[in-house]
């Protein structure tokens, strides 16, 4: 014969009622009353019994709460509105601009270039030619360098600009990375404007690659030779003037992570055109669109 198993909750309950027989006895019969002792010792009983039933009834109520939520997570996960399909879609490179769109006033920021709309052509917009250039070269930058070996020995006036966190130095055969500090400082303004233009409008980071940088007078007797349309009276004699590839950009990406999105020679461009056309604008720099070299050739005024 098994035996009865009586859990405690079964338990107080059965003490309660035998609680409430005494009492009922102890109304109709005054001779069965507890003393003052007796009947504070027994209310205090009571109410540690009450105070137990509660915790049990706690305690309950919260493993049904467990079971609850863990059935709500075991349901399929939804997206609840285009909002979030949206954000759920973007890369992590752009997560950033998606953040943006959320802050109150965001406004986002239009692809306009300087074509038709800001000069109607590149040849518009950047008209600055060699004699103009020249002479802000001359105004703002060293004498001419003689050789590469000079170059090294100015460094009191010339500033070294072959690593920077904003552009790519291409490998450079015909000049050296070397400009006056104003050159050097428009750069790093002109790379960090094209970084902040890239994120506002929701594109993957990209290096702008400087192709030319300082030549000294063997260097353009060199290149004169390979070049006869090669002028001698060249804007990058001074450190101030720079070539910067419209055609050829530098992927900012972890080499083990994804992979980015993929982003036009052209789109790029036309960011690269609204930076140097707005620091020409604030009269930072001559601007030149180059077509035969695919570049941007400018000089700091």
């Amino acid at each position: 014969m098994s035996k009865l198993k009586i859990s405690p909750k079964r338990y107080i309950q059965g003490f309660l009622v035998i609680v409430l027989i005494l009492g009922w006895a102890r109304e109709l019969s005054p001779s069965l009353s507890y003393n003052a002792d007796q009947k504070a010792s027994a209310d205090s009983l009571a109410t540690v019994v009450k105070d137990s039933l509660e915790k049990v009834q706690a305690y309950n109520d919260s493993i049904a709460e467990v079971e609850r939520l863990k059935a709500e997570m075991r349901k399929p996960q939804t997206v609840k509105n285009t909002d979030e399909k949206a954000e759920n879609s973007v890369s992590a490179d752009n997560r950033k601009v998606v953040e943006l769109k959320n802050e109150p006033g965001f406004v986002p920021h239009r692809l306009y270039s300087v074509w038709g709309n800001r000069g109607g052509s590149f040849k518009v917009a950047f008209p600055d030619d060699n004699e103009t250039q020249l002479v802000a070269a001359k105004k703002n930058g060293v004498e001419v360098v003689k050789s590469r070996e000079d170059a090294e020995l100015r460094k009191d006036e010339l500033v070294y600009v072959g690593a920077n966190p904003y552009y790519f130095v291409d490998d450079l055969n015909n000049s050296v990375p070397y400009l006056v500090p104003k050159a050097a400082v428009l750069m790093q303004d002109i790379g960090k404007a094209f970084f902040d233009s890239l994120q506002v409008k929701g594109f993957p980071l990209q290096k702008l690659v400087v192709t030319s940088v300082l030549r000294s007078q063997e260097d353009v007797a060199k290149l004169q030779r390979r070049n006869q349309n090669a002028t001698t009276q060249s804007c990058h004699q001074y450190g101030t003037t720079v070539d910067i590839a419209y055609n050829r950009y530098k992927v900012v990406a972890d080499p083990e992570g994804d992979a980015r999105r993929a982003v036009s020679n052209d789109t790029l461009k036309w960011i690269l055109s609204e930076v140097l056309y707005d620091m020409r604008q604030q009269g930072r720099c001559f601007v030149k669109h180059e077509v035969k070299q695919g570049c941007f050739h400018l000089t700091v005024r």
